[in-house]
């Protein structure tokens, strides 16, 4: 994948122009006051190195001094980030007489998301339990803590060879929240080879059946879909054709090719016209997938380990350690 810059005077910059690359660092040094540092390798928690396959970016310093501060010294770890079917609740366990740590923790665990999405989901759940947290979140926590120990040097990356097609898996798990029966949308975007969005998120309605949790899950996806296709044109990556979306409920497909709105449908009624008017405008197409290569399964439940790692390939992340 080619990184782009946009340059003051409206010259896209790419990466592998050397000269306007020294033009463009002259012009800022020239406006501000800096200091080139070189090739990046370290900033803010991120590691990023490359080599003749692409970019790799981690944050295995940043998990090493958290699971410190956590006071993880053993060396247990585990194969998941939770274990399957677990359902936390708000008022299982018993409150903790101090909630800083945890509050710390769980903080520390959403900014490692930026390069590990395979945590993206578990992180979502003990984030919802800030304001009062439970001995049972606080375990959870720690094991999401002993998972990363075990994959301490997982991360992104983006393959210099790939394609810049834009695709995207989209999902939902109904009804999953087991204390307000809320679903939760996950979806993905990947850029050919590399994933460069993902979300994993409690939808804010309830939804009355699994076609409706899947259909708001897919209007969300839209909705970033738009987000990154404008982002790309501004880079300078323009798409002719439309994106794909990937999605595992035949009846949310149906309903967006549907001209005609059923009773069944009125309340998702915006979500809808969002969606169709869209697809009718050629900007996403939408696939029917199999469950088992549901790639956004991961942001909305939890699996066993050998289903677990098959997602986790699926989401092209890599395991570098350092030289």
């Amino acid at each position: 994948m080619i990184l782009l810059l946009l340059y003051v005077d409206d010259m896209i910059i790419t990466g592998d122009d050397h000269s306007g690359i020294f033009d463009f660092k002259l012009f800022l040094h020239q406006q501000f006051e800096m200091k080139d540092l070189g090739h990046l390798s370290y900033f803010l928690g991120l590691e990023v190195s490359s080599d003749s396959t692409g970019y790799y970016l981690s944050q295995a310093k940043y998990a090493s001094d958290l699971l410190s501060r956590a006071g993880l010294t053993d060396t247990k770890v585990v194969s998941t980030p939770l274990e399957m079917n677990a359902r936390l609740t708000p008022l299982d366990g018993t409150p903790l007489n101090d909630a800083t740590l945890y509050r710390q923790l769980v903080g520390s665990l959403v900014y490692l998301t930026v390069t590990r999405p395979d945590i993206a989901h578990v992180v979502h759940l003990v984030s919802q339990f800030l304001s009062a947290p439970h001995s049972t979140h606080y375990a959870a926590v720690l094991h999401i803590l002993r998972y990363i120990k075990g994959t301490m040097f997982h991360g992104l990356h983006f393959s210099a060879h790939s394609t810049l097609d834009l695709c995207a898996y989209s999902d939902a798990d109904w009804a999953g929240d087991p204390t307000d029966r809320r679903s939760t949308t996950g979806f993905c975007f990947f850029l050919g080879d590399s994933l460069i969005s993902w979300r994993s998120k409690k939808q804010h309605i309830v939804s009355r059946s699994s076609t409706e949790a899947e259909y708001r899950a897919l209007a969300d996806t839209t909705s970033e879909l738009l987000a990154l296709r404008w982002l790309l044109e501004d880079m300078g990556v323009t798409h002719s054709s439309p994106t794909v979306i990937h999605c595992d409920n035949r009846s949310a497909i149906q309903i967006a090719h549907n001209d005609v709105f059923h009773e069944r449908t009125k309340h998702i009624e915006i979500d809808c016209h969002l969606v169709r008017h869209h697809l009718s405008a050629g900007i996403l197409h939408l696939l029917p997938v199999s469950s088992s290569d549901q790639t956004a399964n991961i942001f909305t439940k939890t699996f066993p380990p050998g289903r677990f790692r098959d997602l986790v390939s699926k989401l092209k992340m890599a395991s570098v350690k350092p030289p």
